[in-house]
């Protein structure tokens, strides 16, 4: 097309566009009365898509920024080894001192505010230490709010309130950040060719998400009991969200951050539009109800 972008400029836009909404698909699941057993898949998926998906964006930035000088394969291993698997160490701490912190108090409005300083603390250390302070976030939250985690350290009420605060906290965020990306959008250069790049990104990303999902589909399809379809059904409900937009924002103008921008609104505003509304129907084609 005559834009000359650099190839690891192009490895951040992949980084970007593939961190998965959960949140967004979940209800739809629901309503379509999808099995269980492919809600867990997607969720699960999702989670570890995004902790990853941001871990390998910063690395790929990191490497982005320092052009020119010499980065040997070593180096990226040791910054996205330190990324990941610091993050989840990390984590994994976080979520033993709250969950037994949780665990000797009795009181819900302590313990929710136990659940925030532990976001809060561990994020300040995970960029302290240079850790993924969402990755750490994300397994903390694992730690803390799995089924026998919340049956031992809270009671009914408690359970109540910290699933109303976080959710609250979600849908503010949310709010926040989506009002970001409509101010974004006056600013944004919408030309000719940054429009048929996002158009071409749109096929390109939904024929490399399917690809990528059937070979640990296909390897584990017995052992983990998957649904028909799983792989069709994940691949056109991998609603894109408010992360992409966010790390594309990261972009500085030498990263093609126009361009890059204008494609990840375009993936995002399809996913939402048109995947998003008809998920639901492909999932009644595929999965009749047996009701």
């Amino acid at each position: 097309m005559g834009t000359p972008i650099s190839y690891i400029y192009c490895l951040l836009f992949g980084a970007i566009i593939s961190p998965t909404d959960p949140i967004a698909v979940l209800g739809i699941l629901k309503k379509a009365k999808a099995p269980k057993n492919l809600e867990i898949k997607i969720v699960g998926e999702s989670l570890f898509n995004d902790g990853v998906g941001v871990v390998l964006f910063l690395t790929l930035f990191s490497i982005a920024a320092s052009q020119g000088a010499p980065i040997n394969a070593v180096d990226i291993v040791k910054l996205f080894g330190l990324e990941v698997f610091g993050g989840v160490a990390l984590g994994l701490g976080v979520g033993w001192v709250s969950f037994k912190l949780l665990k000797t108090i009795d009181d819900f409005s302590i313990e929710v505010i136990i659940t925030l300083a532990a976001v809060m603390v561990g994020t300040v250390i995970a960029q302290k230490l240079h850790l993924s302070a969402p990755l750490a976030m994300v397994v903390a939250g694992l730690f803390v709010g799995n089924d026998k985690a919340r049956d031992r350290s809270m009671s009914e009420t408690t359970e109540l309130y910290m699933d109303k605060f976080w959710e609250l906290i979600d849908i503010l965020l949310n709010a926040i950040l989506f009002v970001l990306i409509g101010m974004e959008i006056l600013v944004l250069t919408f030309e000719m060719d940054y429009v048929i790049a996002g158009l071409l990104s749109i096929p390109l990303v939904l024929l490399c998400r399917y690809a990528s999902l059937w070979l640990p589909v296909k390897t584990f399809e017995k052992r983990l009991e998957f649904v028909p379809y799983t792989n069709l059904i994940m691949t056109w409900g991998g609603l894109r969200g408010g992360i992409s937009i966010a790390l594309a924002l990261t972009l500085t103008d030498e990263m093609n951050r126009e361009m890059f921008l204008v494609m990840t609104y375009m993936v995002v505003i399809f996913s939402i539009l048109v995947q998003g509304l008809t998920i639901e129907k492909v999932i009644k084609k595929l999965l009749p109800s047996k009701e």
